[in-house]
């Protein structure tokens, strides 16, 4: 599930920090509401799972899908699970029944998997012997080879291309995705607990270029193991810099998609501390603010449930922080009439909407959040329309679920298909339970 940060109670914090934002400065920090979005309706498209997190389409129809937990499943056209691979001997520790944000997190196939069938797959394994021994665990990229059938992959096949020790148990990120040009992206946490403490002494790991946590990194993985530095890469010639990160200042980036249209841009969807969660474009080098900023606001660790009079708006090496694309606040008491529309707490990003059976949503980016509330299955489905000419500001609003009736669920991750239609993966609780795990294909309501 998209990571929730240890930052509860915040809702009258907030508002008190809020009230003394002069009206002229909300104006400039609100994000317009969308007057009106399209109905639509959750199709059922598999059942039984524990937690789904990634879903990739097969060529032959189907998908393979992720369960944190564990275990990789296909899901034939036909329906029903197929398990496919278990990685569960292989995993770190995982509370069974209670929140964890470790596990099996992250699928991509390689963009010429339909010959090879070579598959890259994300997971938390048991610390590594060369890592600080009061750390928790190594995130791992791995390669894999599925049988032609796409119905069994050896686990002896793996070929580990990159592991990053994490001091903590969340904000492991972990996400992966290829990009047009053929290279492996994946987004990495923090280092977890909070405030980006990630056990380091120093600003935190956000903003430091001598770790890969808290990154978008980019390598080749077409290489025999290992992996190899895409020649350009950023920071290849920068003094002191891990040669791997594309991009830094994020705090716990939960949604790494490129759109299929347009210019093909990288969306992340970066999960905030206390206020604010937000959604960034990525560009080459780019900074994104963490810890420095949260969302379009400074960020002040002494005081993370208050905006800071001062928003820094350049890194200690002297570079423009780049803004997110928009924000959204956290739910609490009269938030419906703040200037900064409120979703949820954390967000679980989605993808740019290239398919065909909604043509309202045509180049929408539809995303959601993983609840209103911690405790609850309160998940948020909405959209963000790109600004119009001459306006520098997307407009974000709440999708209306027309079916099923009193859908709850917390909404743990997003997946496209072949067609650009969009998937939504769902948990009813807030925890690793068995048959608690849905996917849910987004259809047109019915009039």
């Amino acid at each position: 599930m998209p990571p929730v940060p240890l930052r509860f109670p915040v809702m009258s914090l907030l508002q008190s920090a809020l009230a003394s934002v002069t009206p002229l400065a909300a104006f400039l920090l609100s994000q317009p509401v969308q007057a009106a979005a399209p109905r639509i309706a959750l199709e059922t498209y598999a059942t039984g799972l524990s937690q789904p997190l990634s879903l990739s389409p097969l060529p032959t129809g189907g998908s393979l899908i992720v369960d944190q937990v564990g275990v990789l499943f296909l899901r034939p056209p036909s329906g029903g699970l197929q398990p496919v691979l278990s990685l569960s001997n292989r995993l770190s520790e995982v509370y069974y029944g209670r929140f964890d944000e470790r596990g099996l997190i992250g699928l991509a196939l390689h963009p010429q998997f339909a010959s090879n069938r070579r598959l890259f797959l994300s997971y938390t394994a048991p610390r590594r012997p060369s890592a600080p021994a009061q750390w928790d665990c190594t995130l791992r990229v791995s390669e894999f080879v599925i049988d032609p059938t796409f119905s069994r992959i050896d686990p002896n096949s793996e070929i580990v291309r990159l592991e990053i020790d994490h001091p903590y148990n969340n904000h492991i990120g972990g996400r992966i995705a290829f990009g047009p040009d053929g290279m492996l992206y994946i987004g990495t946490g923090d280092g977890g607990n909070q405030f980006d403490e990630g056990r380091r002494p120093d600003s935190g790991n956000g903003q430091s270029l001598e770790t890969l946590l808290a990154k978008i990194l980019r390598i080749d993985i077409n290489t025999p193991s290992g992996h190899g530095i895409p020649k350009d890469n950023p920071f290849l010639q920068t003094p002191g810099a891990l040669p791997e990160i594309w991009a830094y200042g994020l705090r716990n980036p939960w949604s790494v998609a490129f759109d299929r249209g347009g210019n093909h841009e990288l969306y992340v969807a970066d999960v905030g501390q206390n206020l604010f969660e937000e959604v960034n474009i990525i560009r080459p080098g780019g900074n994104y603010g963490w810890k420095l900023r949260e969302g379009l606001h400074g960020f002040d660790p002494k005081a993370a449930s208050k905006i800071p009079e001062v928003t820094p708006t350049r890194g200690a090496r002297g570079e423009t922080l780049i803004d997110p694309i928009f924000q959204y606040g956290h739910p609490r008491p009269g938030s419906q009439r703040d200037p900064i529309p409120a979703l949820g707490i954390s967000i679980t990003g989605g993808y740019v909407y290239r398919g065909s059976a909604i043509p309202s949503l045509k180049g929408q980016y539809v995303f959601g959040d993983w609840s209103k509330n911690f405790g609850l299955p309160q998940g948020v489905l909405a959209v963000a329309t790109p600004p119009a000419s001459g306006s520098t500001a997307w407009s974000v609003t709440p999708l209306e679920i027309a079916a099923p009736a009193r859908w709850a669920q917390f909404v743990c991750a997003f997946a496209e298909d072949a067609e650009g239609e969009i998937y939504v993966l769902t948990n009813t609780s807030n925890a690793l339970t068995p048959g608690n795990g849905k996917v849910w294909r987004i259809v047109p309501a019915q009039p």
